[in-house]
């Protein structure tokens, strides 16, 4: 009965992975917000950690390559389509849209474990190929396709898991890496921060 059990729950889980929404900005749209960043080629992960018990609930994925991206498996601050999106890799990621993209996150409840590591153009590159062809991320996989992605990159320190704390915790142990937290104290509905980013704006920054 619970081996039937377990092979129903690995089965529904299959089938929501293969329901996750694909979003596929046109052409023009992307070619028009590339933003690159002036600094060194980056990998910057977010990992949104709970101040209650330090569980981790999300992570992401900033890439500063020939362009920089931020690969945000099954999140949810594009939901409005403030900037073009390709299976969940966002686009013009300019200095603003990455301030707002952080802000975002911490609130009350969570804060945000940031973390930067310095990368040749090579694995930048390899990084931003790897999110593109990932595909769209079905609900609560976040932490197992960014940490496939870092595993691609630094297998000896990284390997693959589910959870966020687990995944950021690896991370820190790659050479070079930095972190620092970010705490802020706003409610959380967050909707506001949103409601408040001008696009527009954000562009031309």
């Amino acid at each position: 009965m619970m081996r039937s059990l377990i092979l129903a729950f690995v089965a529904a889980s299959t089938l929501a992975g293969c329901a996750a929404e694909s979003v596929w900005a046109p052409d023009e749209e992307v070619a028009r917000a590339a933003y690159r960043h002036s600094g060194p080629p980056r990998l910057t992960m977010f990992t949104m950690l709970n101040n209650n018990n330090g569980s981790g609930a999300h992570t992401s994925l900033m890439i500063n390559g020939s362009q920089r991206v931020i690969f945000d498996p099954a999140g949810s601050f594009n939901k409005g389509d403030h900037l073009p999106e390709r299976n969940d890799v966002l686009y013009g990621i300019t200095p603003a849209v990455a301030d707002v993209y952080t802000r975002y996150h911490a609130r009350k409840t969570y804060r945000v474990r940031i973390q930067q590591l310095d990368v040749s153009p090579e694995q930048a590159e390899r990084a931003m190929q790897l999110a593109k062809a990932n595909g769209p991320v079905p609900q609560a996989q976040c932490s197992l396709a960014t940490s496939r992605i870092l595993s691609e990159l630094f297998p000896a320190q990284v390997g693959t898991s589910w959870l966020p704390r687990k995944t950021a915790d690896a991370f820190a142990t790659v050479p070079g890496v930095t972190e620092e937290t970010l705490y802020e104290y706003d409610s959380d509905d967050n909707s506001n921060i949103l409601a408040e980013w001008d696009p527009e704006r954000a562009k031309a920054r």
